[in-house]
């Protein structure tokens, strides 16, 4: 890897950071917009989801076009039209106009799932750096998803919810603008494949056997993520009496796996596919068990937290890194099966995680997430029978 594209990795890293931030921000948000535009909750809830749904429809309608056409170009004129959807949320006048712009956010934000194939293109052939590239921006992108809510819980009260959006808008801009400086032209790796073909192929790529068990066993996983983070607040309100404010301070605890991301990609390096979804999903099924007795213990809770949170976005990390050692054409396609499906898997983990809740309290809810990690950690780590080499 040249000096060059090392000196570019930090800079992707932070790219993902902040695009990612803008996918979090209304969470936060939604008292004060609902004191200023007059809203009950019923309606601004949706708010945050007209953000997800854009973000699921980004992933797979726009990412597919990083194998199609340049990267580089994408990612420039994402940034853009989200720094204009961030301006349009700051100005919105009422909840419906919020929540139309929210979904352009989500819809224009997917810019880390073709920041990091683009990375791993700069990295040339070397292989061993792969890893270390791969976990590196998903460390970036970690830390915005972890940091957007601290920031806009924060500064909204000292420029209101509209000056969030606001100053997001501007830095997103920014970004956009010193990308636009820094970022090599890199050919499409599938240079000459239309579009419409790009998106037809999907379900075949899919249907690969490697491809399969990857997707498949990290969709489980963010079943096991999604039903620990809904739930969490359940626990903490009732059970520890804590509010808004203590909750959201677990965000931070969680903040340590960010750093064990670079070493979960250099682990899918070394260890392959069998060995480092037994270490990373390992690590979810113990957190789980290590989350058992966080129902009346705070130590328990907090050690439970990372153990969870380093296994399942080092396992993120590890899953991306052993797809893009596959053929560099279809990167940004391999990118989109992945975080559908994990997507998919984080909201059926909170819908499972509610209804755990529900039916008993903390118990059941340890009891699904264990599950769900153990059976992702058996499709991760069964043989690839019937496998066909390629040439």
């Amino acid at each position: 890897m040249s000096e060059r594209t090392s000196s570019l990795i930090p800079l992707l890293a932070t790219a993902s950071a902040v695009t990612a931030a803008n996918v979090y921000l209304s969470q936060p948000l939604l008292g004060s917009v609902a004191a200023s535009l007059d809203a009950g909750p019923g309606l601004l809830g949706a708010v945050p989801t007209a953000t997800q749904l854009g973000y699921a429809a980004g992933i797979l309608l726009i990412v597919p076009a990083g194998d199609t056409h340049g990267r580089r170009r994408l990612i420039l004129g994402l940034g853009a039209a989200s720094s204009v959807a961030l301006a349009a949320c700051a100005l919105a006048p009422t909840v419906w106009f919020l929540i139309v712009a929210s979904f352009a956010v989500g819809l224009l934000s997917p810019v880390p799932q073709l920041i990091t194939p683009l990375a791993v293109a700069l990295t040339g052939p070397e292989g061993a750096t792969r890893g270390k590239v791969v976990g590196t921006v998903q460390g970036g992108l970690l830390v915005g998803v972890l940091a957007s809510r601290a920031y806009s819980g924060g500064f909204t009260e000292l420029a209101g919810w509209r000056g969030v959006f606001a100053c997001s808008c501007a830095l997103t801009f920014a970004l956009t603008l010193v990308l636009r400086r820094a970022l090599p032209y890199v050919p499409p790796a599938a240079h000459g494949t239309a579009y419409r073909a790009s998106l037809a192929s999907l379900p075949a790529l899919a249907a690969r056997p490697l491809v399969a068990r990857i997707v498949v066993s990290g969709a489980l996983v963010g079943v096991a993520f999604g039903a620990f983070w809904t739930t969490l607040t359940f626990l903490l309100e009732e059970d520890y009496h804590y509010g808004p404010a203590q909750t959201g301070l677990f965000g931070l605890v969680a903040a340590a796996s960010a750093l064990a991301s670079p070493w979960a990609g250099r682990a899918a390096d070394r260890l392959g596919r069998r060995g480092s979804v037994l270490a990373l999903v390992g690590m979810v099924a113990a957190g789980w068990l290590v989350l058992l007795p966080g129902g009346t213990s705070l130590a328990w809770l907090i050690v439970g937290v990372i153990v969870l949170d380093v296994g399942v976005w080092g396992n993120q990390a590890a899953s991306q890194t052993l797809l893009f050692a596959l053929d560099p054409a279809v990167h940004s396609r391999l990118n989109t099966l992945y975080f559908t499906l994990r997507f998919l898997g984080i909201a059926l983990g909170s819908l499972a995680g509610s209804l755990a809740w529900t039916h008993g309290g903390w118990p059941p809810v340890v009891t699904t997430g264990t599950l769900f990690a153990l059976t992702g950690l058996l499709v991760g780590v069964l043989p690839l029978r019937g496998r066909k080499k390629r040439p």
